[in-house]
């Protein structure tokens, strides 16, 4: 596991008018990874961007791309978001049918395997593939919608992941993504976090890069 956490921005609270420059402006940051939300307006009740946008993104980046795929019947993307430039590639487990089946696929892709779980979703959901993932996205908050408050049942579920991780020999990372701050992300990296996804906390900030490297910072 990493000494210092991962930190992913996530692309989704940036400002889109002038997407170059913010993806610039990570690229001259402290942050590990890009996070990119791709979301249908089916599984969740948003629609953000789709294959172009992560292609343009792509362009310009120096840092991996964390794609974390919030739709419906995903495996019939896993090829085009590669292409588009994706590293890794989270699937929802409430989204995926024949999960074990997708995994396979997005590692015959070439990409990272990552599957994400909602708030309501147990950690026990995971125990039969969490040797065939190399993340798990646990949402700290209901998919769709940047900004919204972080839940704090999310400590406990990090730690029970933790704890399977441990045991069941999987070299799973696990990160969070929704509402996270500099006010939780000690007790989340203290719980098992590996991973840090931060969007509007990071863009909203008058100078973003230091506050991404305020999260690198903590041990």
């Amino acid at each position: 596991m990493p000494d210092k956490p991962i930190i992913a921005p996530s692309i989704l609270a940036a400002d889109f008018a002038n997407l170059e420059k913010e993806v610039m402006m990570l690229n001259g940051s402290r942050a590990d990874w890009i996070h990119v939300d791709i979301m249908d307006g089916v599984f969740v009740p948003n629609i953000s961007m789709g294959l172009p946008v992560v292609e343009a993104i792509h362009r310009h980046a120096t840092k991996p791309l964390d794609v974390h795929l919030m739709i419906v019947q995903p495996e019939r993307y896993i090829d085009a978001f590669k292409k588009a430039g994706a590293d890794t590639i989270s699937v929802h487990l409430e989204a995926c049918p024949h999960l074990h089946r997708t995994l396979q696929q997005i590692r015959d892709a070439g990409c990272k395997r990552g599957v994400a779980i909602n708030p309501h979703t147990p950690v026990s959901a995971l125990e039969s593939i969490i040797t065939d993932v190399d993340l798990v996205c646990v949402m700290s908050v209901n998919p769709g919608f940047g900004g919204q408050k972080f839940i704090e049942q999310t400590f406990t579920k990090v730690a029970a992941l933790k704890e399977l991780i441990r045991t069941s020999g999987s070299a799973a990372l696990i990160e969070i993504d929704g509402g996270v701050n500099l006010n939780n992300a000690p007790a989340l990296l203290d719980a098992g976090a590996d991973v840090l996804v931060a969007g509007s906390f990071v863009f909203s900030a008058s100078e973003p890069k230091d506050v991404i490297g305020a999260l690198k910072d903590l041990a």
